[in-house]
């Protein structure tokens, strides 16, 4: 869970919390959209989806914060993507985290190995390396990401 001191460290046009959403129904038609050759469209709306509940399964716990950098980009986490972050979720292997480094942020892949733990970036960039603990260091798990949202 974040910790409230570390908390004010998020720039803030970097976090946005998602505390109380307000509820939107969007239509939602019942057919999927082929990706491949066309189908007949459907003309009518089975249901309707509520993003918030679709997207934010713990809203107190959950935040948005802004992609940064190309660390992430094989990940398909580009510059000035919306991150939907969950500070309830243990990360495990594989996950994509946001950890406080001491007192800077960064977003990468969390992996352990036993106890020891570190964070690999998922880039095309080779200046890109693996984040190990140094001696000293403080290293805090802020959430785990759990949608990407971004324009095309």
């Amino acid at each position: 869970m974040i910790n409230p001191s570390h908390a004010a460290a998020l720039p803030s046009n970097a976090s946005l919390p998602a505390i109380k959403p307000k509820i939107h129904n969007f239509p939602l038609f019942s057919s999927y959209v082929q990706a491949g050759f066309p189908s007949p469209a459907e003309s009518y709306v089975d249901r309707t989806l509520d993003l918030n509940q679709f997207l934010i399964a713990n809203p107190p716990s959950t935040f948005f914060v802004r992609v940064s950098g190309d660390s992430m980009n094989r990940a398909g986490l580009d510059e000035g993507d919306l991150l939907i972050v969950d500070r309830s979720l243990t990360p495990k292997n594989n996950d994509i985290v946001i950890m406080r480094v001491d007192s800077e942020f960064t977003v990468k892949r969390f992996n352990k190995q036993g106890e020891k733990i570190f964070l690999t970036p998922d880039s095309t960039n080779p200046v890109f390396k693996p984040l190990y603990p140094s001696e000293g260091q403080e290293w805090e798990v802020i959430g785990v990401v759990t949608y990407s949202i971004k324009k095309l």
